[in-house]
């Protein structure tokens, strides 16, 4: 028997999926806990409908993070960092506070988005990925410069 998958079913398929099972699983499982529909065909036009709908959702998002990514080329983060006398820094610089100095600036953008290798603990000048969307990562400029204590 030929159903559409309302949820995501372990093993079998992901939602939307149009699967072959026996009479048996669907009727007795998949139907009755209301996992998947009959594959009749006003149920795969709706399925066509929905999956098209959610494509240009997702091609609408992919857009949107692709500009700010774009704008994000442009922008140059300047952060200061505690050096002593004996040329040690005093903490370091980090996702989150990347995440505040962009928020001053405009951009809402989380902390956990920022990915670094490693605090930042040094001056100089640093290049930030930041994840968007999936498979969208926009660079970030951090130009950090020693405050003596």
């Amino acid at each position: 028997m030929r159903v559409i998958l309302s949820v995501d079913v372990k093993a079998l398929g992901k939602k939307g999926d149009i699967v072959n099972v026996s009479d048996g699983y669907a009727n007795n499982y998949l139907l009755k806990n209301k996992l998947a529909v009959n594959a009749n065909s006003a149920n795969l036009s709706m399925n066509a409908i929905e999956k098209a709908n959610e494509q240009k959702k997702i091609k609408e998002q992919t857009d949107s993070a692709k500009a700010v990514a774009e704008k994000l080329k442009n922008v140059v983060l300047n952060m200061n960092i505690l050096i002593g006398d004996n040329g040690k820094t005093f903490g370091s610089i980090s996702n989150k506070e990347i995440a505040e100095e962009l928020s001053k600036v405009g951009y809402s953008i989380d902390k956990k988005k920022i990915e670094m290798s490693a605090p930042i603990k040094s001056e100089g000048k640093f290049i930030v990925d930041v994840k968007l969307y999936k498979g969208v990562i926009g660079k970030l400029a951090v130009v950090v410069t020693a405050k003596r204590k």
